[in-house]
């Protein structure tokens, strides 16, 4: 039996209430959090933004990579997509898929979660036939047998749960039908153009295990299914069918937009949704200490409102052991309530462990983004 060391307390000038109401000499909130957004927190107020350096060595800092960067040919399966990030418990890559799969595929590894970020397609595997499109989440169950199709050239981040499952976060007081209703889930078919794709030919399928490739050969279509029954299955949510958390008079936490859950980390999803509209909300995300957990923010498509210089395709990575939080410019419009709706969509990875670069993160870097945060903000535009 184990609990924090939780009781009240505070010192000097303070809100009464953390994301709201600032005392004008402090209006610069930090948060010092636990166990990423889940546990005990303390409110800090500065006089200057903690995101305020001048200068940074060494590499623990914050970095951009732009993967549309990356080389657009189309590789030979999703094995072999290039590893932007990774750690022991999960693998985050982007995959380029422009023709249908010569092979199958079965990650033995762990779960596998697609996001469609361009193009569609269809996903046969194990369960039967599934169109997949752009803004659609897939989660793919640990050795299910698949392929894809596209109908358009298809670009997809891959974030792999290895040697784990994904699930659900727990709604709470919520209940069940909040965020998104599990009635939205998607399921593969058996339908005519499942049967239709079974044959006898030669069928190959690659399958992962130990971060390493075997090729199963078969003399026919091993996606042979007539039916089946049970809890385990491939399963769809698209971004839109997300109904996020709101609240007028305060800024919710990322964890309050958690859409999968793994073990070692989570995966969250920002949807467009009305800005907070009490005059002494916060309006953008507050600063932040990465204590527990690495930051991923992977951009898909509209306003990035509190990112400078962020376009969709684009990657962030915000290592744990420094305070982070909007972009100068971005604080100032928040102060003066300049937008009133976001329309930003966005897939969060929160890891609680240390994650490295890959190759293709490397060649793909920003290094000026760590000055992004330089830029001063004149007292009038505050």
């Amino acid at each position: 039996m184990r609990n924090w060391i939780r009781f009240p307390a505070a010192q000097g000038t303070h809100s009464k209430q953390a994301h709201a109401d600032f005392p004008e000499e402090g209006i610069y909130e930090r948060e010092i959090g636990r166990s990423g957004f889940f546990g005990p927190a303390s409110h800090l107020h500065h006089k200057h933004a903690p995101t305020g350096w001048i200068d940074w060595e060494g590499d623990l800092r914050p970095r951009a990579f732009d993967l549309n960067k990356l080389p657009r040919d189309a590789e030979h399966g999703p094995f072999s997509a290039p590893l932007i990030l990774g750690n022991a418990h999960c693998k985050y890559r982007l995959w380029h898929c422009h023709t249908a799969m010569p092979r199958l595929a079965r990650n033995a590894d762990g779960d596998d979660l697609l996001f469609i970020h361009e193009g569609e397609g269809e996903l046969f595997c194990d369960y039967g036939h599934l169109p997949v499109t752009a803004g659609d989440y897939v989660l793919i169950p640990r050795s299910t047998l698949w392929r894809l199709e596209p109908a358009k050239p298809m670009t997809m981040l891959m974030i792999e749960a290895t040697n784990e499952a994904y699930e659900l976060p727990d709604k709470g007081m919520l209940g069940g039908q909040a965020i998104f209703d599990p009635a939205v889930l998607e399921i593969p078919q058996i339908n005519d153009r499942f049967i239709g794709q079974q044959d006898e030919n030669n069928w190959q399928v690659e399958v992962k295990r130990g971060n390493k490739v075997s090729v199963i050969t078969y003399p026919f279509n091993p996606l042979d299914a007539i039916g089946w029954h049970g809890e385990v299955c491939v399963v769809k949510l698209n971004w839109r069918d997300i109904r996020p958390l709101m609240s007028h008079r305060y800024h919710l936490p990322p964890s309050a937009h958690t859409t999968f859950v793994a073990p070692r980390f989570v995966v969250c999803t920002f949807v467009p949704r009305p800005i907070e509209s009490d005059p002494g909300a916060l309006k953008v995300p507050f600063y932040h200490n990465n204590d527990d957990y690495d930051e991923v923010l992977f951009y898909h498509e509209g306003d990035f409102f509190s990112r400078d210089n962020i376009e969709k395709g684009m990657v962030t990575f915000h290592p744990a052991g420094f305070t982070h939080g909007p972009h100068p410019k971005a604080f100032a419009a928040g102060r003066a309530h300049k937008k009133t709706f976001t329309d930003e969509v966005a897939v969060m990875l929160d890891t609680r462990d240390a994650l490295e670069m890959g190759d293709a993160a490397l060649a793909t870097e920003n290094p000026e983004y760590v000055n992004s945060w330089k830029t001063p903000v004149k007292e009038n535009e505050q």
